[in-house]
């Protein structure tokens, strides 16, 4: 018997990390069709936790987990092989340290587009009608109208920075409210511009003439705070921008700044900067250590998720279903075909 006709007869143990129960949830009854028995961490893994997998020739890992050079080394000379991400971005892993030790690194290219751009519709439609605070009053017996004067969405110009498949979902929705769509991206998508009307044009224009502004962009050394200080002072005065991208798109000083001084208007975030010591964690009795984010969240004209645009039954289903084949690709010796 060789070396792969073993491996596939064999159990393969897989360590997980960022656990949550949705993850257990939705992996788990997957994971014995492949033969894969997975060890489910809560903690997130970093230079502290990298001790827990040592027994592992596989490890799959989410977006806040830190896999920076230390992390890496250390996964290495614990026999870790194949690093399975089960998110699409990739920003928190030291790509090129991974393949000088040897080191594969996969993740999930798509899972669903529309988890996340009909979240930054949510986020949208909730500051533009201001939802939250009407929700928020009602439920105090507080009837009133006054202050809650939103705009519509019909007409409008809609910026959308980034055209991949979030960003076309985004496209396609917005269009069907009777929106005016521009659109920032250096790889232009002729099929998008012909079915929406989507017109393309440059980052200072954009942000100049759209009432909306949606981030849809990976995050990497180019795109690292695309939108800073002088890109705010570039956008309209009344102007809503919605991140469901990357926190690092968007310079949150700059962005409080911005708020204070009204030169935008209002701000939906599902992502943030420096979330990984915050997000996914119930820190309801705790004192937020990020002078930033404590004072974003006091603002009425902003609203905050916490990374939680993915999190669909649907998406959650394509995630693991990939992430898994992914590993059972590796367990046979067959081509990675979502290889970063």
């Amino acid at each position: 018997m060789n070396w792969h006709a073993a491996r596939m007869k064999k159990c393969m143990k897989v360590g997980m990390f960022s656990v949550h129960r949705f993850d257990q949830d939705a992996f788990e009854p997957i994971s014995k069709d492949f033969k894969l028995d997975i060890d489910y961490y809560e903690a997130r893994l970093s230079i502290e936790t990298v001790k827990l997998a040592q027994d592992y020739e596989v490890i799959c890992c989410f977006v806040n987990d830190d896999l920076n050079e230390s992390v890496v080394e250390e996964l290495a000379q614990g026999n870790v092989k194949l690093i399975a991400l089960r998110c699409a971005g990739y920003n928190n892993v030291d790509v090129e340290k991974t393949k000088t030790l040897g080191m594969s690194v996969v993740r999930v290219p798509k899972y669903s587009p529309y988890s996340v751009a009909e979240h930054a519709v949510g986020l949208t439609l909730c500051l533009s009608r201001k939802l939250h605070r009407a929700y928020n009053r009602v439920r105090e017996h507080n009837f009133s109208l006054d202050g809650l004067v939103g705009n519509e969405l019909h007409n409008k110009t809609v910026g959308v920075v980034g055209t991949g498949k979030i960003g076309r979902a985004f496209t396609k929705i917005m269009s069907g409210f009777g929106c005016k769509v521009v659109a920032f991206d250096k790889k232009r998508n002729q099929e998008i511009q012909d079915l929406y009307g989507l017109k393309y044009v440059e980052l200072n224009e954009l942000l100049k003439t759209s009432d909306i502004i949606s981030l849809h962009l990976p995050l990497n050394s180019s795109t690292h705070y695309i939108i800073g200080p002088n890109e705010f002072k570039d956008m309209k005065k009344n102007s809503i921008i919605v991140n469901t991208g990357r926190g690092g798109l968007i310079n949150s000083c700059a962005l409080l700044n911005a708020l204070e001084s009204g030169e935008i208007g209002a701000a939906g975030l599902d992502v943030y900067e420096d979330e990984a010591s915050y997000f996914f964690e119930d820190l309801s009795d705790s004192i937020i250590h990020d002078a930033c984010l404590s004072r974003l969240l006091t603002f009425p004209n902003v609203i905050m998720t916490s990374h939680q645009a993915f999190l669909t039954h649907e998406a959650l289903g394509n995630i693991a279903r990939t992430t898994l084949e992914s590993i059972n690709d590796y367990k046979l010796g067959n081509k990675l075909k979502n290889l970063v």
